[in-house]
């Protein structure tokens, strides 16, 4: 009207496809930026690619379209040339929010870089003979993101050190989007019966890991600690929630030699209101990684009341924020001694999960998602 044109919209294409069936902590950041993002940003238009295993829409919002990918987030294709399985033509700006950089993107981009074990740490990632293939795919697609990425976007100040470390020239682009916890993590009564359902024998104590089979994970390490800390005494088990890996029979053959193999409990994948009884029911989360980018199941035990024992290296102090015992994850007695201490000090157990509950409450997603697209809007305004 009167011959004034408003604005074309901001036009922001963000990579939703590790929105399918199984969790993940990329899930959960990429979840965050999907419920938080149209709303934060009503001026701006948003293009969510979707996992074609997902079969109900990401949004309802006005100012999002989605668009079905079949190829996956990881697979070939990205790598080599998004464009041939994604149209994105009119896109101002791209999000990978996955660790690499898609091939044959146009327009300005930000990548999300969670952490850089693939470059730092192979072995760690995944060492078996299709681990070789992961580890080209992955270094290849980091160090393009690091190399191209207009920011680089990163989920702690540890993983910002650890990028810095490998490519010198990006430091000034990385960024820290500190990550969040969901609101329905919480803490819940323990409710025996659905312990039991899950695979959690009723009225015992339990250490609960919880983190995908990889070996940077340091199930190993958890099982000798445990055997040390607990070893004599028959009131307290195990209970591992592992995603996936190949470790498992090797990791019930060294409960069996630590003579503790009837009181560890193995649990596959488990949905979101069985983790959180879980969290809420442990006598304390024992998470002894190498390294991390973040450790989503550090928050979401916090954020239920549980007790954190975990690594004194890596994002791991940043993200309890002196809300956790810490100890060398490569020394199980330091290890066992952290969880003798909960175990034999209640007061400690209350103070830890006072502190925890906080904590937790500092790690908001809606922030997560105001910091993303504060970066968004600096590429956009070419002050990058």
């Amino acid at each position: 009207m009167n011959g004034i044109v408003a604005p074309a919209k901001a036009r922001i294409a963000l990579d939703c496809r590790y929105l399918g069936p199984r969790p993940s902590g990329i899930g959960e950041c990429v979840a965050a930026l999907v419920r938080h993002l149209p709303g934060l940003a009503p001026d701006c238009e948003f293009t969510f690619l979707r996992n074609p295993l997902r079969e109900e829409p990401l949004s309802g919002a006005a100012n999002v379209r989605e668009l079905v990918v079949r190829s996956p987030a990881n697979g070939p294709v990205t790598l080599l040339h998004l464009p041939l399985a994604a149209d994105l033509k009119g896109i101002d700006l791209f999000h990978a929010p996955a660790n690499i950089l898609p091939g044959g993107l146009t327009m300005p981009a930000i990548t999300t870089v969670h952490d850089v074990m693939w470059l730092t740490h192979p072995q760690w990632c995944n060492p078996s003979a299709w681990g070789h293939v992961e580890r080209r795919f992955y270094g290849h697609g980091i160090r393009r993101a690091l190399a191209r990425s207009a920011l680089v976007a990163t989920v702690s100040e540890a993983s910002r050190a650890a990028i810095g470390a490998v490519a010198p020239e990006a430091a000034q682009r990385v960024k820290v989007t500190l990550s969040g916890v969901a609101e329905d993590f919480h803490p819940l009564p323990r409710d025996e019966a659905a312990l039991a359902r899950i695979g959690v024998p009723p009225g015992r104590a339990y250490v609960l890991v919880v983190g995908q089979g990889a070996p940077y994970k340091n199930h190993e390490g958890a099982l000798r600690a445990f055997a040390l800390a607990f070893g004599a005494e028959n009131g307290i088990d195990l209970v591992l929630v592992r995603r996936r890996g190949d470790t498992g029979p090797a990791l019930e053959r060294l409960a069996a030699q630590l003579g503790i193999a009837g009181r560890v409990h193995f649990l596959a994948t488990v949905d979101r209101p069985a983790l959180v009884q879980l969290y809420s029911g442990a006598a304390m989360l024992l998470h002894p990684s190498f390294i991390e980018g973040f450790g989503n199941p550090l928050a979401e035990a916090m954020a239920c009341g549980c007790p954190v024992v975990t690594s004194d290296c890596s994002a791991m102090p940043e993200v309890t924020g002196g809300a956790a015992l810490l100890a060398d994850p490569h020394d199980a007695g330091a290890l066992a001694a952290a969880l003798r201490k909960v175990a034999d000090d209640p007061a400690l157990a209350a103070d830890l999960r006072g502190r925890g509950l906080e904590r937790a409450a500092q790690l908001d997603w809606r922030a997560f998602a105001a910091a993303n697209l504060a970066l968004y809007r600096r590429v956009l305004a070419g002050a990058a």
